[in-house]
């Protein structure tokens, strides 16, 4: 059994910043990726950013040179930096641990960005 947290989300203004966290616990198998998704009202879940246990890191296009995800050496904690928010980074951001095929999900923080 998984378990994911997430933390950190809120109101921010335009070109403002917030920073997300997700803690995982429970049956951890050692090679695994974990990742931020976002789900906007009316639109599919998206992929925001992912990080494996070797520390290798992807992007969506649209946050690039904008957000940074990050993890302690465990990889137990995973953070997402936002900053340069724009009003359509509105969302549900949700935190996910892949192991292969096998998908965890934690319940979601809203994250809003609104003048």
């Amino acid at each position: 059994q998984v378990q994911l947290v997430e933390s950190g989300g809120g109101l921010v203004q335009p070109g403002g910043s917030l920073r997300l966290s997700c803690a995982a616990s429970g049956s951890i198998f050692r090679f695994y990726t974990m990742g931020w998704y976002r789900q906007a009202p009316g639109k599919q879940r998206e992929l925001v950013a992912a990080i494996t246990r070797g520390g290798s890191t992807n992007y969506a296009d649209s946050v690039k040179g904008r957000f940074t995800i990050s993890g302690d050496n465990a990889l137990k904690i995973v953070y997402l930096q936002m900053n340069s928010l724009k009003p359509e980074d509105t969302a549900v951001y949700y935190c996910n641990l892949a192991v292969g095929t096998v998908v965890h999900w934690g319940q979601g923080t809203q994250v809003t960005v609104s003048s």
